[in-house]
């Protein structure tokens, strides 16, 4: 044997021995798929991030019109074929994953974006950022809480910091995942990094990443994804993070993750590795295990009391304002939309209220004497969280 044989021989196993630290627990090297047509870039932006992550130990097929050393090649003529070809790779078992720059996910499927916070460059899932977790919006958020933990455990975060971002529906949102959490599915609330703290994140607590899951309803989503990649670039190149992300829903079984057309190869590069790693994270298995776990402890019941709250009541007399007091005692926690009826409901109790906009939000004023009946009328109805209750 000559000196020449015997170092392809070695050279053959040292590639080896590289790939089985590569694919590590999952067996193989991820197999992932990126559509190369529609990129506001060129093909050429989709096949350079291609072949750079294939040089991290993930099989790449490009789906496109030409071919790159490095990189496996899909042929085909039109953004139409190319998802039609996708579909197949999926469907054939060919690849495990594929990344693409629109999909037409059903009611109920929205994906989990990741991205870089630039305040300490750290990593945080954005739940959820395209597709429609549900047509009602607070039902909407509860889920993208469950995408967002599946998403981030696939990642390989055993236990997952969890916050709200301030929008519409926040509060109503933590009162249900509050429910959840205290029937049994393990919700890991963090606590915003401002003084007050509280589940409900500021405007700050995304820029310093305070939770590894951010929730929110996915337009918001999509807002802040754009901004956090290419706000370097002034927006026409994301440059920054790993996309959009994998669609999430209960029954769904691809793992197809979303880049836009203006994704750059960076992005598109980073993609490609959150594909792999959902992969070998085993992220189907781990969506079935969670859906699982939040149905016993009673997610269709929470998201039907959701339902049932919003139906029209009948017209009741008009309610009128016990006499006047000092108010000086502040309650936080409740829905914009809310404001009004809760302090209304506290008038029909018997207690004076009125209605206020502190530092972090719609708050009601009391007088501090009925502070604490104030809170349990509130909790009982579902106005507030009753954790409030022991502040």
């Amino acid at each position: 044997m000559s000196e020449k044989q015997v170092n392809q021989i070695i050279g053959k196993v040292f590639n080896q021995l590289a790939d089985t630290l590569i694919s590590g627990e999952y067996g193989q090297k991820p197999r992932v798929a990126v559509t190369a047509l529609g990129s506001e870039h060129g093909e050429d932006n989709i096949f350079e991030a291609a072949a750079k992550a294939a040089k991290s130990g993930i099989e790449t097929t490009v789906i496109g019109t030409k071919s790159v050393e490095g990189v496996k090649t899909a042929f085909v003529n039109s953004e139409d074929e190319a998802h039609k070809t996708m579909e197949s790779l999926l469907n054939s078992k060919e690849v495990d994953a594929a990344v693409t720059m629109h999909y037409p996910f059903p009611i109920g499927v929205s994906t989990v974006g990741r991205i870089i916070t630039p305040g300490k460059g750290k990593e945080m899932f954005i739940a959820t950022t395209t597709g429609t977790s549900s047509t009602d919006k607070v039902e909407g958020m509860v889920k993208n809480a469950i995408y967002g933990i599946i998403t981030a455990k696939a990642c390989g975060i055993k236990k997952p910091t969890v916050g709200i971002l301030n929008v519409d529906g926040a509060r109503q949102t933590e009162i249900a995942l509050t429910k959840l959490k205290n029937q049994g599915y393990d919700i890991n609330f963090t606590a915003s990094q401002r003084a007050d703290g509280g589940a409900v994140m500021r405007g700050n607590d995304l820029l310093m990443g305070s939770a590894d899951v951010m929730v929110m309803d996915s337009l918001t989503g999509n807002l802040m994804i754009k901004i956090f990649s290419s706000y370097t670039t002034g927006g026409s190149y994301e440059s920054l993070g790993y996309g959009y992300g994998p669609g999430i829903g209960e029954g769904f079984d691809k793992l197809i993750l979303i880049i836009s057309r203006a994704s750059g190869a960076p992005l598109v590069e980073g993609a490609i590795k959150f594909a792999a790693d959902l992969v070998k994270g085993n992220c189907l298995e781990i969506a079935k295990q969670e859906f699982e776990k939040a149905h016993k402890a009673g997610l269709t019941e929470i998201l039907n009391g959701l339902k049932a709250a919003k139906k029209p009541q009948e017209a009741e007399t008009e309610v009128k304002a016990p006499e006047k007091q000092v108010v000086t005692s502040q309650i936080s926690g409740i829905e914009i939309m809310d404001l009004e009826d809760a302090v209304k409901l506290l008038w029909k109790n018997g207690i004076y209220a009125e209605s206020g906009m502190g530092c972090t939000g719609p708050i009601i004023l009391v007088n501090d004497a009925n502070t604490n009946s104030a809170l349990k009328i509130l909790a009982d109805n579902e106005f507030i969280a009753k954790e409030k209750l022991d502040c």
